[in-house]
């Protein structure tokens, strides 16, 4: 009985040493497999990555690129690369060019001539005519052409029309945008042409293709002249308005008036003039006329002279003595 007993304890320690072990062997299988499965997940991750790493490598590069292209455009330039670039002006900006006529009463012309030469060069313009006419001793007028920049093209016409008594005022403006456009686009292009021609001439060899070469590139420098010539002129009259002034006194004489003001003097000197201009009328006419009357007198003294011939030759057998033995009647 006592070696059952003893049998059945090893038994039991036997058995409880195995399940002990069972128990370690399938916790260390349960950690490996965890171990796996982890490792597993975690290649399949970087597998994935290594799937679609490219396309997000290749934008990566592409904006690294740009941003070094960028950063190096900066530096060209002369900016810091963290600035951003200023916006370039947009193709479809509006050129207008703007005119006006103003004609205003003031009591003292030569202040006022002053006064909008301050104006026009205040404004940042110039006065690009001036012409001053003096009536009498007493009056005179002037006519300004002023150029103004285009913003200040409304201020400075306020500022003109309150320097007096406004009498008339016209305002014009025509946009031009599409002629600008098109002048800067025909440049360009005929820029390019040139330059192919002083290409094709520093390839040339023959002389005569020299020779055709160069009368070509001749005139298409020609050609890129006289589009140079409009672009700076409607450059000009696009950057700066054009304001036409006349500046008149106060009850200014006309020719009306002085024909109503004239005295004794203007009256014999009107009737002197009237006088000499009749006498030269009439000389005038007896010059055309004398021709004829020269005629006229040639064939009157003819005539006279056949016909006292005439008369003397019928009063001739009418004298004649008779012959002696002839009876009398």
């Amino acid at each position: 009985m006592e070696l059952d007993s003893r049998t059945d304890r090893s038994f039991a320690r036997t058995r409880g040493r195995a399940a002990l072990a069972a128990g370690v062997l399938g916790l260390l299988l349960a950690v490996g497999g965890c171990g796996a499965s982890g490792d597993s997940s975690g290649s399949n991750e970087k597998a994935a990555d290594s799937k679609y790493a490219p396309s997000g490598e290749r934008a990566g590069a592409g904006a690294d690129a740009d941003g070094a292209a960028s950063s190096a455009e900066d530096r060209a330039d002369g900016k810091p690369s963290g600035a951003k670039a200023a916006p370039k002006p947009g193709a479809a900006a509006t050129h207008v060019i703007r005119t006006a006529t103003l004609s205003v009463e003031v009591k003292s012309v030569p202040k006022a001539v002053a006064a909008a030469r301050g104006v026009a060069e205040g404004a940042g313009g110039l006065v690009a005519t001036e012409n001053t006419e003096r009536l009498d001793d007493t009056y005179e007028t002037s006519h300004l052409v002023l150029r103004v920049p285009q913003d200040r093209f409304q201020e400075v016409l306020r500022e003109l029309a309150g320097s007096g008594k406004l009498l008339s005022r016209t305002s014009n403006a025509k946009d031009v945008t599409d002629q600008v456009v098109d002048v800067d686009s025909r440049i360009a292009t005929q820029r390019a042409s040139v330059a192919r021609v002083r290409e094709l001439m520093d390839r040339a060899e023959k002389i005569s293709d020299v020779v055709a070469l160069e009368g070509e590139l001749s005139s298409r420098q020609s050609d890129l002249e006289s589009l140079l010539a409009q672009q700076s002129s409607l450059k000009d009259r696009t950057s700066l308005a054009t304001i036409t002034l006349d500046l008149t006194p106060p009850d200014a004489p006309d020719d009306e008036g002085r024909d109503e003001d004239a005295g004794f003097l203007d009256a014999l000197g009107g009737g002197w003039g009237a006088f000499v201009t009749m006498l030269r009328w009439v000389a005038v006419a007896f010059g055309a006329a004398l021709p004829f009357l020269l005629t006229g007198a040639v064939a009157l003294l003819v005539w006279r002279a056949l016909r006292r011939r005439g008369a003397a030759r019928t009063a001739a057998p009418a004298g004649t003595p008779e012959k002696e033995g002839t009876p009398a009647p």
